[in-house]
């Protein structure tokens, strides 16, 4: 192929970003997952373990499995939840809350970089692009069939 398809440069452009944060994790003995865990936990009220899930698009086993290391590392704690007798609350340690700190200012970082490199109306464009895309396979507007007369 002499043009690289769409599929190719998300793919590509993801695992590059997905390295560069493993890479920043791991200084601090953490991975890319375990921080997008940490910044989507409710700092102060905690968050029900269902939510987090969805909310980082994760599958159950795999975030069981953050969740687990993140406990054995001190990052959380599971408390019951009030409202939900059968529910459970990810709350933050005091060393799960530095390391939020550690993980937001990471991908703040990323984020200014490229705002630094790439204009306004570029990121716009792209993050309409994005939206696009993601209606498309939402809808399962992709491969729709098509009837030929």
């Amino acid at each position: 192929m002499k043009e690289k398809t769409i599929d190719y440069i998300l793919r590509a452009t993801w695992m590059a970003v997905q390295k560069m944060y493993n890479e920043k994790a791991g200084a601090k003995g953490s991975t890319m997952a375990t921080g997008f865990a940490l910044i989507s936990i409710d700092p102060e009220q905690g968050t029900p373990s269902t939510a987090l899930g969805p909310k980082m698009g994760i599958e159950a086993t795999s975030l069981s499995r953050t969740l687990k290391k993140m406990e054995e590392q001190g990052l959380i704690q599971r408390r019951p939840n009030p409202e939900d007798g059968r529910g459970v609350l990810i709350h933050l340690t005091p060393f799960g809350v530095e390391m939020r700190e550690f993980s937001k200012s990471v991908v703040f970082t990323f984020d200014e970089t490229v705002k630094e490199h790439i204009s306004e109306e570029e990121i716009k464009t792209f993050k309409k692009v994005a939206s696009t895309m993601m209606e498309l396979i939402n809808n399962k507007n992709i491969y729709k069939k098509v009837i030929h007369n």
